[in-house]
């Protein structure tokens, strides 16, 4: 089934699922990319920055998606597109992390978001960098999923299908990973 979407019904077009409009990008309507984009590119940029906490890497990242969610389109399957798009994404970063294992060094990047540096007190700024350093530490499996479940928000459901895995293992998983985080995070020098 294609849905048939008029592109100059724009007001109509925020109760048109996601996954409806990736049909339609399917069948060819690529106009309709913009929309998802801008549905999800603060989200994937978000997640890169957690990832990788360095801005332009995230940024290229972030392209990166978009331009391969437009070359494979007609490989989705009707699924849920949030866990098709994420699924994208933890490729990407796996492909980026395998690049730069050889020459990486871990390094905090000082390149912060301006509204962090507006709105955070000095303290809190201090507890957030420290935040950054102990996921910095975490597994980028382990990482990957505090990211998707306490910043991105996803349910466990939805990170079950991304990473292939059962919605009760995630929760261990995730359940692991905090607890990891949390000695990393409370040891005196990180």
């Amino acid at each position: 089934m294609v849905l048939t979407i008029e592109t100059n019904q724009q007001p109509n077009l925020k109760k048109v699922t996601d996954e409806e409009i990736m049909l339609a990008i399917a069948a060819g309507k690529l106009e309709l990319m913009t929309i998802l984009f801008e549905r999800y590119h603060v989200r994937m940029y978000n997640f890169f920055n957690k990832m990788v906490h360095n801005k332009m890497v995230s940024e290229d990242l972030t392209q990166d998606v978009f331009i391969k969610v437009i070359k494979y389109r007609t490989s989705y399957n009707q699924g849920n597109f949030a866990a098709w798009i994420y699924t994208i994404a933890r490729n990407i970063f796996s492909n980026h992390y395998q690049k730069t294992k050889k020459e990486r060094a871990i390094i905090i990047d000082d390149d912060k978001l301006e509204s962090d540096k507006e709105t955070v007190s000095e303290s809190k700024q201090e507890e957030l960098d420290h935040l950054q350093k102990a996921l910095l530490k975490l597994s980028n499996s382990d990482r990957e999923l505090i990211v998707m479940h306490r910043f991105q928000e996803i349910k466990y459901e939805q990170i079950a299908q991304i990473i292939g895995s059962t919605e009760n293992a995630v929760k261990v998983k995730v359940h692991r990973a905090i607890k990891k985080l949390k000695e990393i995070y409370f040891q005196k020098e990180i």
